[in-house]
């Protein structure tokens, strides 16, 4: 691969691509905005982002005909990277709207916090734990602050999914990895230039793939 691998922001309509796209370049990584099969079955690193519903993410995902394209292209090997919902539609299934069936990449659910004491979303900075090692954290410490917006979290079946956790009323994991596919509940994209080097570890990750 050469100094320059296509990377591919999944295009849906979700409402924070332009601002991923934004820090991707501030991180100094060209990064493109695309809802063609064609450009994620040649992408050399694919980014999912996402807010809102599950119910809404995988009904525009299904009407784009992205869903089975992002399944082969995970298959593929090559690295992955989901951000908030696109964290969440990894996972079997969202207890949101009543139940929504979701990517089923990573076995687990999506539940809703349902704190009587807390304000519900969790929105705002909080602290992020490393629990393991991954490229997508490296020179980045245990204990720093991003920037969160979300009312359900993920439960993954496999604790050992967990490379970050955040505690609010509950300790839940904020980044999940598995092989070629990495996610965060947290949006990098407003977390500064923590958030900024994230960004970098992952085009670097996708250059040495």
């Amino acid at each position: 691969m050469g100094n320059d691998p296509s990377l591919v922001v999944v295009d849906y309509d979700a409402g924070n691509l332009r601002s991923v796209e934004r820090a991707l370049a501030h991180a100094g990584v060209q990064a493109s905005i695309s809802a063609d099969r064609e450009d994620l079955a040649r992408a050399d690193g694919v980014i999912l982002p996402g807010v809102g519903a599950a119910s809404d993410t995988m009904a525009k995902l299904n009407a784009r005909s992205l869903t089975e394209p992002l399944l082969e292209y995970v298959a593929s090997g090559r690295p992955f990277l989901g951000i908030c919902m696109g964290l969440q539609a990894l996972l079997d299934h969202s207890d949101e709207g009543g139940g929504q069936d979701c990517l089923g990449l990573l076995p687990g659910q999506v539940r809703h916090f349902g704190f009587q004491n807390l304000k519900v979303p969790h929105m705002g900075w909080n602290q992020v734990d490393w629990v393991r090692e991954h490229r997508l954290t490296e020179g980045i410490p245990s204990g720093t602050y991003f920037y969160f917006v979300h009312s359900f979290y993920p439960a993954p079946e496999d604790s050992e999914l967990a490379v970050g956790e955040t505690t609010y009323g509950l300790t839940f994991p904020s980044v999940l990895a598995r092989d070629n596919v990495v996610a965060t509940q947290f949006h990098p994209e407003k977390s500064g230039e923590v958030g900024l080097r994230l960004y970098a570890n992952f085009a670097a990750w996708v250059r040495e793939a």
